[in-house]
């Protein structure tokens, strides 16, 4: 051991990297030493997006919502018609109430998530978490822990919730903060009365009065261009928008751009398109549409288009680049005419830079593009698709490097697409993680038209943020999808590979029955695939699953596992399954076993360098070697392989080292030492939101208490 500096004589007092809290480097301590931790600086979460720059008639409500809440807090919950500017006036709240809520604001767009990973309420709850600070990795599996998480860390400051397009009670209700003085501004097409037994408001929004819809259209368009006779026909526009803003602001967009086109003819212009549409419609539905209908035939031919086949786009944002796959265009001539729908207000801009369409203007572009072929409609779906996979391919190639994959999606990058690549790593896993949503739908697309191997060689990309960052709902999801579509392309080796992935989902929430089945029919395909690399690797996450329920099993599992990675000449799956049989072998009192097979893991992870699984192979020796008695050998290790993990920003697996030498220390009565590594792993936990911190906190709160009882004694 001692060529690898892990024995005694290899003890070596080095630091590289990026530390996430107090350092000390010392083979001795001499008197105290004392750390203040504090849970680094996390940016107070201001998630409400800007108002609108145009608000009118809306002040009684923004006062009634003021009345409501007051002091004290409360629930509220705006209702109306799709437009109505419910969104608009809970953002013009917000926006006057800033600096209101210490704790922060935060914002969750529930038609978003409907639309991308089925209006999952934990994943609602998560983004919260997220933006609280907590790591995906403490995020509990279950919605009930996921809200009583949020409730915990939103009890010592009043924060604001605005929950956009909610549509059932369910949604309110996890996200209802702990700290008295809350508020939560809710939206909705309908009242939900359910909500009245957690003291909810209900309000009612109603469309524009007559005098506010005209008020709104001169502050867009200008009050000269309405001046004068104007004005009647001016106030046949705002009938004809129903008294909804959104349709307002297209209107206004229209005279606008169009500087001679008289107002007059322009609400002519609406009110033949708007008889037309009630002679074909029953009842009293509004029949707003007109105002898009004459938006969108105002257009050019080129924006016309680009209007139509954004109609179809399976997802809900979008850039130009995706815009132009959609299209088939070039980037260059989508983004001119994303320029020109933007004028219009027809698109609209969201936070992060990429398009969005108003819910009823989505509606409206989905029914214009029926004007499309069928051939055509089929054609932009699939542009959408195999380009969203091709990023996701950069994305993955970026994030995974040379894993095994049984698609060919990073196989067929052509040099057209070699200018598409990410700068590095993270910056590839923040893409993954923008764009999950889009890719989520393009695979629900795919899937929908029986595109079996686009559906599922998306499922497989998609993994390369799951292993990444724990969006356990959308992981489940995105596997099942895969897994089943696989199947029905008749390819067992992906069928194997995304039931195989969808187990470490599984057993993170805990369905270890589900887990197992499906790692047993991943088996079955595996074999029947007769891919050497990934019938071994299928075994070793079987052995996981073992690790969980059976060592002895496990063992022989991991075992299995390494004769076929030694048959492939795999020398990374090989060092990987010694890893995880050590463990095993240590879990069930074969120490000796265990400390020979992890040496040997831990030289064949130097040997490829990988330094961040050697050390956690050197950890796991260091822990084996102390339960034999050779503290000093453990204790080595143990500190070199927090160093190493340090060093690899492996910060998590450096706080359960840190537990494992303070455990030591204190078992040796070296109080200084117990300090010093128990406050290292609070710091790591406090800075990713773990729920350990709590405990560690309470220890070192125990340990100053019993010093200072001594003191007070002496």
């Amino acid at each position: 051991m001692g060529e690898h500096g892990v024995g005694d004589e290899g003890v070596r007092n080095e630091f590289g990297g990026t530390a996430h809290g107090p350092v000390v480097q010392a083979g001795v301590i001499h008197g105290d030493v004392r750390f203040e931790v504090k849970r680094p600086d996390v940016p107070v979460p201001r998630q409400v997006p800007a108002g609108v720059a145009q608000f009118v008639d809306r002040e009684p409500v923004i006062e009634a919502i003021s009345g409501w809440v007051g002091e004290h807090g409360g629930v509220a919950v705006l209702s109306g018609l799709p437009g109505v500017g419910k969104s608009a006036t809970a953002r013009r709240w917000a926006q006057g109430e800033r600096g209101r809520f210490p704790g922060g604001e935060f914002y969750v767009d529930f038609a978003e998530l409907r639309a991308q990973v089925g209006g999952d309420v934990s994943a609602g709850v998560s983004r919260c978490l997220r933006a609280l600070g907590v790591e995906d990795r403490y995020l509990p599996g279950t919605l009930g822990e996921l809200t009583g998480l949020f409730r915990s860390w939103t009890a010592d400051k009043r924060v604001l919730m605005v929950l956009d397009d909610v549509t059932e009670p369910a949604q309110v209700r996890a996200l209802i903060p702990g700290a008295p003085g809350s508020v939560v501004l809710a939206t909705s097409q309908g009242m939900l009365g359910e909500l009245l037994d957690v003291g909810a408001r209900l309000m009612p929004l109603e469309p524009l009065k007559a005098e506010h819809g005209l008020q709104l259209l001169k502050r867009l368009c200008g009050e000269e261009r309405i001046a004068g006779d104007g004005e009647a026909a001016a106030e046949r526009i705002v009938e004809s928008c129903g008294g909804l803003p959104v349709a307002l602001h297209v209107a206004a967009a229209r005279l606008v751009m169009h500087p001679r086109l008289s107002v007059e003819a322009f609400a002519d212009e609406l009110a033949d398109d708007q008889s037309r549409l009630n002679a074909l419609r029953r009842g009293g539905e509004r029949a707003v549409t007109a105002v898009f209908d004459v938006a969108y035939a105002a257009l050019s031919q080129e924006a016309a288009r680009l209007y139509r086949v954004l109609g179809l786009y399976p997802g809900r944002r979008w850039d130009a680049g995706t815009a132009a796959a959609a299209a088939g265009t070039t980037e260059l001539q989508a983004a001119e005419q994303l320029d020109v729908l933007e004028s219009a207000s027809l698109v609209t801009v969201a936070a992060d830079g990429r398009y969005d369409f108003h819910d009823l203007v989505r509606l409206h572009a989905r029914e214009a593009a029926q004007e499309e072929s069928e051939t055509e409609r089929t054609a932009v779906v699939r542009r959408v698709v195999d380009h969203l996979l091709t990023r996701a391919a950069h994305a993955d190639l970026a994030v995974m490097g040379n894993r095994m994959r049984i698609g060919r999606y990073v196989e067929r990058l052509g040099e057209a697409d070699q200018g598409a690549g990410f700068r590095d790593r993270q910056q590839a896993l923040e893409w993954l993680d923008v764009w999950r949503d889009e890719l989520l739908s393009a695979q629900r697309a795919a899937a929908d038209r029986r595109w079996h191997r686009p559906a599922w060689e998306l499922a497989e990309a998609l993994t390369a943020l799951y292993l990444n960052r724990r969006y356990l709902n959308d992981w489940v999801k995105s596997g099942d999808f895969g897994a089943r579509e696989a199947m029905a392309d008749g390819n067992p080796a992906a069928e194997a590979r995304l039931r195989t992935l969808l187990s470490r989902p599984l057993m993170d929430r805990d369905e270890l029955a589900r887990a197992r089945k499906e790692l047993e029919t991943a088996i079955a395909r595996a074999d029947t695939s007769g891919h050497a690399l990934l019938r071994a690797s299928v075994r070793e996450f079987y052995g996981r699953y073992w690790d969980r329920c059976d060592p002895d099993r496990a063992i022989t599992t991991y075992e299995e596992a390494m004769t076929l990675y030694r048959a492939a000449g795999d020398e990374r799956g090989i060092a990987i399954g010694l890893h995880f049989m050590g463990c095993a072998q240590h879990a069930v009192g074969r120490t000796e076993d265990a400390l020979a097979t992890l040496r040997d893991a831990y030289d064949r992870f130097m040997a490829i360098e990988d330094r961040r699984m050697g050390a956690r192979a050197l950890a796991a020796l260091g822990r084996a070697q102390g339960t034999l008695g050779r503290i000093d050998e453990a204790v080595a290790a143990l500190e070199e392989a927090a160093g190493m993990l340090r060093e690899r920003g492996a910060v998590h697996y450096e706080a359960e080292v840190c537990e494992a030498l303070a455990e030591m220390a204190e078992e040796a009565g070296d109080r200084e030492r117990w300090r010093l590594h128990i406050t290292r792993a609070l710091e790591i936990y406090e800075a990713g939101g773990g729920p350990r911190a709590v405990e560690l906190r309470r220890m070192l709160a125990e340990a100053e208490g019993a010093e200072g009882a001594e003191e007070a004694a002496e």
